[in-house]
């Protein structure tokens, strides 16, 4: 596992209104039927190695993720690394 772990937002307060890639996050595990935590986990060690689009790729081929879905969790990755 990467040296660098990006761990999954907690889950929001009543009432308040998740925006960015983390708004994905609950549809994401409804949807693949996987923790998002593990998703975060898979991303951040391939971006050690690969650019942003391929792990895109990667989700979607392999995971058969939706577009939207593959580069929100990028993307949340991304940024927390940043």
């Amino acid at each position: 596992m990467t040296a660098h772990r990006v761990t999954a937002p907690e889950p929001p307060a009543a009432g308040t209104k998740v925006q960015g890639p983390a708004s994905y996050f609950p549809s994401i595990e409804r949807t693949y039927g996987r923790p998002v935590q593990e998703w975060l986990d898979v991303v951040a060690e391939r971006l050690d190695t690969e650019p942003h689009m391929q792990v895109v790729s990667w989700l979607k081929a392999e995971h058969g993720m939706g577009h939207g879905h593959a580069n929100a969790v990028v993307a949340y990755v991304k940024r927390a690394l940043a």
